[in-house]
């Protein structure tokens, strides 16, 4: 396989950068600094009781920042704050079919933390492990309208 032929995109649809995730201890101070002193809108805060978190999405262009606060201490988000610290978490593509796109991840020997889309707190969501992807913890979320919106229930 050539440069150009790696660098040809696969079939998992990705469309833009949903969000940009930044794990922090606490998320109205966190909504203080990017909201009062960083100028962007709030567009939402939620509590997200199955992934034991509250969040807060902030708009900056077409791309969204997440503030995530773990509300549990048991949790993998709870543990990655306590090792690492408050700091950049993960990175969200939408793609059109959360489905589709770890099927085909899964074809490529990318490792998968979800098998199948879940509930989030914007839509149908997936991780992949980031041991598969540099380091990185990426999330996929479905396009408002895709097939995994009316199973779990929107």
């Amino acid at each position: 396989m050539d440069q150009l032929e790696s660098a040809l995109p696969n079939d998992i649809g990705i469309g833009k950068i949903h969000h940009v995730a930044v794990i922090v201890r606490d998320l109205q101070a966190a909504l203080g600094l990017y909201r009062d002193k960083l100028g962007l809108d709030v567009e939402a805060v939620m509590d997200v009781a199955s992934d034991h978190v509250s969040i807060g999405f902030l708009l900056a262009g077409e791309t969204k920042i997440e503030l995530v606060q773990p509300t549990d201490d048991a949790t993998g988000s709870a543990r990655f704050l306590e090792s690492r610290g408050e700091g950049f978490h993960h990175v969200c593509f939408e793609v059109p079919d959360v489905q589709a796109a770890l099927d085909s991840l899964a074809a490529l020997g990318l490792t998968l933390i979800d098998a199948a889309p879940r509930k989030g707190g914007e839509g149908p969501v997936a991780f992949v492990h980031p041991k598969s992807c540099h380091g990185v913890l990426v999330e996929l979320i479905e396009a408002p309208g895709g097939p995994a919106w009316a199973k779990l229930g929107y």
